[in-house]
């Protein structure tokens, strides 16, 4: 089974955001301050949004746009966990999972007997943070919460403007394949489940890593399914805290999406401050340049890039002739229609 990672990198713009605070404000005078979320590199700051709430807008879109039905939530104390359910709900499919239930079994004479079971999965789906590519610094603005009778009550939030990027990897062949064998982590169906998969169209594999041993798998239409919604999703993903008064558009304006057989992802440096200026950001070309030509023997199928016009147009020159130079391996185009195109080559690809 040849490997399969759908790598991905986007470059968001927001202008009076505040996507991610960080609680109550430690560097003012204020009583009633929120930070939002900063992070020190090399001397410098850079806002950032966690990697679990671009999760956390991911799902939602998926809910929302795709039509996914999310697993549900159960509260037990101070834990929660979905259903794990992966063959019912694709988000316990693609974002993983992790839950101690008890199951009734029949054991050798008919008789139903309760049995605990732990099953976990690791997400296919990997991505980092949301970092500002430059360094930002974000600003104390004071607002209020006000109406036409008694006095105003102030608050202060900070706020910022930037040129942000995440990255995201997705193992294809792991999205709808399961194993069930009792080893930490590889436990990801109970019993009942597998037979439900079965059941439904799924067959028994070789697991090609682990000897003797079967791994469960979805039908190919069903697989190929929760890819491509995944990253259709992207077209549409929204979220941010205090978006009532600051509304940040945080879906890409800027994106590669390539196919590779390995897990690295090559993308993570293509995006840097302009020269001198640790406050600006631009495209690093060369550094794309060199990512087409050390990994190009990595690639399955085509590189495609997307820019949305009036985003970092002093570039649309240069990514053009990257295509042209690159012919035959490189697409450039809008980030949408490259969305599609990616997607397209992607249903060529699945096994």
């Amino acid at each position: 089974m040849e490997n399969m990672v759908v790598q991905g990198f986007v470059l968001l713009d927001v202008d009076v955001v505040a996507l991610n605070n960080a609680g109550k404000s430690t560097n003012t005078l204020n009583d009633n301050g929120v930070a939002t979320k900063t992070i020190i590199k090399n001397g410098r700051r850079y806002v950032y949004v966690s990697g679990q709430a671009w999760r956390y807008w991911w799902r939602e879109a998926l809910q929302k746009n795709q039509a996914w039905k999310l697993s549900p939530i159960t509260r037990e104390a101070k834990i929660a966990f979905t259903n794990a359910n992966p063959i019912e709900f694709a988000d316990d499919d693609m974002f993983g999972y992790m839950r101690a239930a008890t199951e009734k079994i029949k054991d050798e004479k008919g008789k139903e007997k309760s049995m605990n079971i732990t099953v976990t999965r690791t997400s296919p789906l990997k991505n980092s943070a949301i970092v500002s590519v430059a360094s930002t610094f974000p600003v104390e603005n004071w607002s209020s919460m006000s109406r036409q009778e008694g006095e105003a009550v102030p608050y202060f939030k900070q706020e910022y403007s930037a040129i942000m990027k995440g990255m995201f990897s997705l193992d294809a062949n792991m999205v709808g394949t399961f194993s069930n064998y009792n080893r930490t982590g590889y436990m990801n169906l109970s019993q009942k489940l597998r037979e439900e998969a079965i059941s439904k169209g799924a067959i028994e594999i070789e697991d090609p890593f682990v000897e003797k041993q079967k791994l469960i798998r979805l039908p190919k239409e069903v697989r190929e399914k929760r890819i491509i919604d995944t990253i259709q999703a992207l077209k549409y993903i929204s979220g941010g805290a205090m978006q009532t008064n600051n509304m940040g558009d945080v879906t890409p304006k800027f994106i590669i999406l390539a196919t590779t057989n390995t897990g690295n992802h090559p993308f993570s440096h293509v995006a840097k401050s302009k020269g001198d200026r640790d406050d600006v950001a631009c495209l690093d070309i060369e550094g794309i340049r060199e990512v087409l030509n050390e990994y190009r023997d990595t690639f399955i199928g085509k590189v495609f890039i997307g820019k949305r016009t009036g985003f970092m147009d002093d570039h649309s020159d240069s990514l053009k002739a990257l295509a042209n130079e690159y012919e035959g391996l490189v697409i450039y185009g809008a980030v949408n229609e490259m969305i599609d195109a990616y997607c397209a080559q992607v249903q060529t690809q699945l096994s």
